[in-house]
């Protein structure tokens, strides 16, 4: 799921939560409880997905350091 899926999960289940009454549905699920699981399902997603976005960041910056040490190497300086 990408960051608007999560986000789009999260407020799903807020709506399910706090829009809907519960005695307005006569379904045998508690509304409510799918509302509170989509609210954890998304957050959870959200986190891993920032975590994954600050990782692939973090690797980028590894990459551009370590070509750039091995274009310039010391007899050969990068240019100021």
């Amino acid at each position: 799921m990408g960051v608007g899926v999560s986000v789009f999960t999260i407020t799903l289940g807020l709506i399910l939560k706090f829009a809907i009454r519960a005695d307005a549905m006569k379904d045998p699920v508690d509304i409510h409880v799918v509302g509170v699981i989509l609210i954890i399902v998304g957050g959870v997603s959200f986190a891993l997905q920032l975590l994954m976005m600050v990782r692939m960041q973090q690797r980028s910056e590894h990459n551009r350091e370590s070509n750039r040490d091995r274009l310039y190497n010391g007899d050969n300086p990068p240019p100021v």
